[in-house]
Formats: structure tokens, C-alpha cells, sequence
């Protein structure tokens, strides 16, 4: 494949998956929206405190998404999107993404702590990681992107917020899978096949994803070397995180829930505001043929 066609391919990826990131969220904004306007039944105060945060999050994330669709569009289209402007729109998209993860720490009941009930493993314990470790990755991740240092500890920042990202997600779908076999019981893997496929790819699957990442990560933030990052094994990475979520949708369509609707099913289909990532494999495989050009 020449260099041109790549450089094409790349940035259709891009723009697919930045698209596909702002009008699904957007979706899940305005559908949240709607939910909150006409509650089924009275609420608490802890539901409206976490209801509240949740849409203001998803507004702030929306809005990052918007500016990673616009800047995709002046990438795929060639021009008027110089280093400066993109290192503006990417500080705009982390800024909104700390907002967002940080709006999940009002998700927590601080009861259930106490209570040690499922609901602590569910909730708590993801909110919890998520709206600690990602927002200060992110944090610093934004301090970084400036001229003098995007290159370097602005890359290093970005490697590290990655692997959170990682870390974050297995642990999200690894609860809730132990959550749906707890309620289910264990027959809920062991009679059904697919069950036990799909609980295995989210708990060792992601799980060695996660190291993989962090492993090169460790290896290139100790020697330092930004300037030559191995492209194919993050376009690995990346592809292998969308395909994750193209297995799970694509079973469930072809075998519905399988041993029953449950929590996992729940989860992942009915309020999982990150199913864009199905695209992501659209950027990362045009990265597994990247060594022998450049970026343009």
C-alpha cells in the first residue's frame, strides 16, 4: 500500500470514528435528557445529585467529541488544521474528557461502602477508579500539551492515560460480568458457551490488553525515546480494544442473550455510552502497516 492511500485510510478512520463518537453520545445526552424529564417515579436526593452530574458529563464529553469531529474533518480534508490548532483541539477534547470521568465520582454512595453489598462492586468500585485515575491522568496529560513538551512528556502522559483507560474498562466489564454470574449463578458460563467466551475475553482478554499496553509504555517512558514509537503495536492495541466491543454486539445480534437477559446484557447493551468504540479498529488497522512511512 503506498504512502498516500495509507495516509487516506488513516484519516477516513479518524474522521469515522470521531464521528461515530459525537453523534452517539450526543444520542445518549439527548436520550438522557428525555429519561430525566419524565422520571417514572420519585427520586432521591442521591439520584438527582448523580442523575445531574451524569448529564452534565455527558454534555462536557459531547462537546469534546464535537471538537474531535470538526478537527477530523479538517484532518481527513488535508488542510487548515496546522500542529498549533491540533494541539488546541486535543487540550479542548481532554479538558471536556476530565470533566466527564470526574462527573462519575457522584455516582458513588458512600453507604454501600459500609454495607459491602453487590451494589458496592457494581457501582462503586469502577466510579470510583474511573473518576480518580483518569481525570488526574488527563490532568496532567492537558498540562503537558503545550509546544515545548506535546513531543515528549506531553506523549509520556498520553501513553500513561491510555493504559488508564485500559485499566478502567476491564475493570468496568469485569464487575459487571462477575456481577451477572453472581445473580445468575455459575450455570449462566458453564451451560452456555458463548456466555463463557465472552466472560473469559473481558476478564483475561482485556486484562492481557491492558498489560500489553502498559509493558510498552513502561519501556518507552524509561528510555524516553518518543521520537520513535513502535506505531504497530499501538495500532494493535487500539484495534484489538474496538474488537473487544465488534464480538460482544456482533454475538449478541446473532444470538441474542444468551441463558436470559441480565445485568451483563443490561449493561453492556442498554446503558453502555461507549459502544462508538466499534469503530475504533477503523484507526488502528492502517497503524499495523505504519513503520515504513510517516505521519502527514
Amino acid at each position: 500500500m503506498s504512502a498516500h492511500t495509507l495516509n487516506r485510510t488513516l484519516k477516513t478512520g479518524v474522521l469515522i470514528v470521531a464521528s461515530a463518537w459525537f453523534f452517539f453520545t450526543l444520542y445518549e445526552l439527548i436520550l438522557g435528557f428525555l429519561h430525566s424529564s419524565h422520571p417514572e417515579t420519585a427520586v432521591s436526593t442521591y439520584q438527582l445529585v448523580s442523575e445531574t452530574a451524569a448529564s452534565v458529563g455527558l454534555a462536557f464529553r459531547t462537546a469534546g467529541g464535537f471538537v474531535a469531529f470538526v478537527a477530523s474533518l479538517f484532518y481527513a480534508a488535508g488542510k487548515g488544521l496546522g500542529k498549533s490548532e491540533a494541539l488546541v483541539a486535543l487540550r479542548f477534547v481532554v479538558a471536556f474528557e476530565v470533566v466527564y470521568w470526574f462527573s462519575l465520582f457522584f455516582s458513588i454512595l458512600p453507604s454501600a461502602w459500609v454495607q459491602l453489598s453487590l451494589f458496592t462492586l457494581v457501582n462503586n468500585l469502577p466510579c470510583t477508579a474511573e473518576s480518580i485515575a483518569l481525570p488526574i491522568t488527563l490532568g496532567m496529560l492537558f498540562v503537558r500539551l503545550t509546544p515545548q513538551s506535546a513531543g515528549t512528556s506531553g506523549i509520556k502522559w498520553a501513553l500513561i492515560s491510555g493504559v488508564a483507560y485500559l485499566t478502567v474498562f476491564w475493570l468496568n466489564n469485569t464487575v459487571n460480568w462477575i456481577t451477572a454470574v453472581v445473580g445468575k449463578g455459575s450455570d449462566y458460563l458453564w451451560l452456555y458457551p458463548a456466555n463463557l467466551f465472552s466472560f473469559l475475553l473481558t476478564t483475561i482478554g482485556l486484562l492481557a490488553l491492558t498489560m500489553l499496553a502498559a509493558r510498552s509504555a513502561r519501556k518507552i517512558i524509561r528510555k524516553g525515546d518518543y521520537a520513535n514509537l513502535n506505531l504497530r503495536t499501538y495500532g494493535m492495541i487500539i484495534t484489538c480494544f474496538g474488537l473487544y466491543f465488534d464480538v460482544i454486539f456482533i454475538m449478541y445480534l446473532f444470538l441474542g442473550p444468551v441463558g436470559g437477559w441480565g445485568s451483563w446484557y443490561a449493561w453492556f447493551m442498554g446503558h453502555n455510552v461507549d459502544l462508538w468504540l466499534m469503530t475504533l479498529p477503523l484507526a488502528g488497522m492502517p497503524l499495523l502497516i505504519w513503520n515504513e512511512h510517516k505521519l502527514s
